[in-house]
């Protein structure tokens, strides 16, 4: 393969992490306008976040073979054209069913550019030779996109007094300008390796079903937060006294982003970090409770956003090590059926666990219900413990 080429898979593969962050943030951007505009309560907005999810746990199982049958660049290019064509559709909805059926092909794109970008990135930066690091390199663009899309949002809504709906379109048609790279790229032609048969069989494996129930608990802090962010400053502000706070909460939700994409990049400038990830994520995992706690008892604007950069810090190494560190004991055949199983596992938690708070917020307040978030962070402070313990595994 040509070098050229070559470096145009590498950006295409981060790309369609960037592009995943703003599949899983997008819905907390608009979260306050869309709720308004449609009249749509706490409890159907967390639907909506469910529907996205379940869908992406579903398809998560079937993109891994598709892959190894038509290859990257298709899926690919699936995956850029249909999340461009459901941020459209969202951006043009006039009703609760068709925004549901927005979210539903979203979870289609996602899931295409999630496996694309999440088994080629171990294999094309860092000579394939340190996964963690790779991962936690490459998933930093999936902070930058944290970062972008709420302030994109942001800059739409107040400097070019746009709709929600008007910016939905906006962000649609820039999403298209990654096919261009996608096109001209060369893929390395190397199976991902999932197989259903070999997928379920690896699930019982010690080092994939700890990483599977880590992943799980992970992915529903992470869509909690991306989620309910907004909605909890909100309440601070309005608390405080503070009206026309939506760029305000944006802004916070991009510090968010901030702070996961800064911890990633700082994670990936550690060699050998595959060697040294399971006690990092240890580390990570009790920060993040301690700050989930900070956002639950936060009685100011100021400390809930003191929460939200910590949380995000502490959260910016947990996802992408769990996955470094379990390919580490495992032949590169293995990756795909590996990262199909235990993603598709962790997104079970990104399915229930920001709906529950929803729900529970519709008789409370978003901040009350965090402790659903807690609950899920010290249960991933005692999964973590093991991860470290586990060694190589074997393929059969």
């Amino acid at each position: 393969m040509e070098n050229a080429n070559f470096k145009r898979a590498a950006i295409t593969a981060l790309m369609a992490v960037f592009t995943l962050a703003i599949c899983f943030i997008i819905l907390g951007s608009i979260s306050v306008e869309l709720m308004a505009s449609l009249d749509i309560t706490s409890g159907q907005f967390g639907t909506l976040v469910f529907s996205f999810f379940l869908t992406s746990c579903i398809v998560q199982l079937f993109i891994g073979p598709l892959v190894d049958s038509v290859g990257f660049k298709p899926v690919a290019i699936l995956g850029f054209v249909v999340t461009s064509l459901s941020l459209l559709i969202l951006g043009l909805a006039s009703s609760y069913t068709i925004v549901l059926i927005a979210c539903i092909l979203m979870g289609v794109g996602a899931m295409s550019l999630n496996t694309v970008g999440n088994t080629l990135i171990p294999v094309v930066l860092f000579e394939g030779k340190d996964p963690a690091r790779a991962s936690n390199f490459g998933n930093g663009f999936f902070g930058l996109g944290y970062i972008l899309t709420p302030l994109l949002v942001v800059f739409m809504f107040d400097a070019l007094n746009m709709s929600y709906k008007s910016a939905l379109i906006v962000i649609s048609i820039l999403l298209l300008i990654f096919l261009i790279f996608t096109f001209t790229a060369s893929f390395p032609k190397v199976s991902i390796g999932f197989k259903f048969n070999t997928a379920f069989k690896v699930l019982f494996k010690p080092a994939v079903l700890i990483a599977a129930l880590a992943l799980f608990c992970y992915l529903s802090l992470e869509i909690s937060m991306g989620t309910w962010i907004r909605s909890l400053m909100n309440e601070l502000y309005a608390d405080s006294g503070i009206v026309n706070t939506s760029a305000k909460t944006g802004i916070v939700l991009s510090l968010f982003g901030v702070s996961i994409m800064v911890g990633r990049f700082i994670s990936a400038s550690v060699k050998n970090l595959t060697a040294m990830g399971s006690k990092l994520i240890v580390i990570m995992s009790i920060v993040s409770l301690l700050a989930i706690g900070l956002m639950i008892i936060a009685g100011s604007p100021a400390l809930g956003i003191l929460a939200v950069i910590i949380v995000g810090l502490a959260f910016a190494p947990i996802f992408p090590t769990i996955i470094g560190v379990t390919f580490g004991k495992f032949d590169p055949g293995m990756y795909g059926s590996i990262f199909g199983i235990i993603f598709s596992f962790g997104l079970l938690g990104a399915t229930f666990i920001p709906n529950i708070i929803g729900n529970l917020s519709e008789g409370a307040t978003v901040q009350q219900s965090l402790y659903t978030a807690a609950i899920m962070a010290a249960i991933l402070v005692f999964i973590s413990l093991f991860i470290g313990r586990v060694g190589k595994q074997k393929a059969e």
